[in-house]
């Protein structure tokens, strides 16, 4: 069971996972860093200074915190779109490190006529 265990662990996709998931939860970070510290300041300006994680509906001893859900959309789509654009590069980066280069134009048929011409001639 330990030598199955180990190669396991040693096959490249659970050490590709492990890796995306440390630099996926380090990318969270600077995300809802980016969300919380410069993003909503910004809407809060252009909303007269509103907070959304402020916002909720009180009924009773219950809080409904909506402000909260709005926030964790806006820090969704912020997410969702800086993968979109990292993966959108890495693909561009990789189509052009397998596009294979490029081969000459073949010549036309007034190109090869002119050869033909020009070699009888040399005869």
């Amino acid at each position: 069971m330990w030598n199955d265990f180990k190669k396991f662990i040693a096959k490249g996709n659970v050490l590709d996972l492990a890796v995306a998931v440390v630099i996926g939860g380090a990318f969270g970070k600077i995300v809802t860093s980016l969300v919380e510290d410069i993003i909503m300041p910004i809407v809060a300006l252009f909303t007269s200074g509103v907070n959304f994680t402020d916002m909720e509906y009180i009924s009773g001893d219950v809080a409904i915190k909506y402000g909260n859900f709005i926030q964790s959309i806006v820090d969704f789509f912020i997410i969702a779109f800086s993968i979109f654009i990292v993966i959108r590069l890495i693909s561009k980066m990789r189509k052009k490190q397998e596009e294979p280069p490029a081969e000459p134009a073949a010549p036309t048929e007034a190109e090869l006529l002119t050869e033909i011409r020009d070699l009888l001639k040399s005869k």
